[in-house]
């Protein structure tokens, strides 16, 4: 079984920064890739950014330039969140494809309001 929890969510106003990070538990292969989506109201679920154990990050065209993604091992990583704008406003989610198996996180709020 495994397990993914996100954590730093938040509320946070246009132009400011935000970091999200997620830890995975359980039975973790080393060779994996983690990422980041979000949901927002209305919206489907969209890719944010990822990353392979090899380091190799994949982002979505709205956030490149403004948000980074970094892993400290196979079972962590990070979503470094600058210059944030309204349309940001989602719940974002951690994903681990493991083993050819995606797991979800049950999500982070992140506000971006003035």
């Amino acid at each position: 079984q495994v397990h993914l929890v996100e954590s730093g969510g938040g509320l946070v106003q246009p132009g400011e920064s935000l970091a999200l990070s997620c830890a995975a538990s359980g039975s973790i292969s080393s060779m994996n890739t983690m990422g980041w989506y979000r949901q927002a109201p209305g919206k489907a679920r969209e890719l944010v950014a990822s990353i392979s154990n090899y380091g190799t990050t994949n982002y979505a065209d709205s956030v490149k330039g403004r948000f980074t993604i970094s892993r400290g091992s196979a079972k962590n990583t990070l979503l470094r969140m600058d210059s944030l704008k309204p349309e940001d406003t989602a719940v974002y989610y951690c994903n681990i494809d493991n083993y050819g198996l995606n797991y979800w996180g049950k999500g982070t709020l992140v506000t971006v309001s003035s």
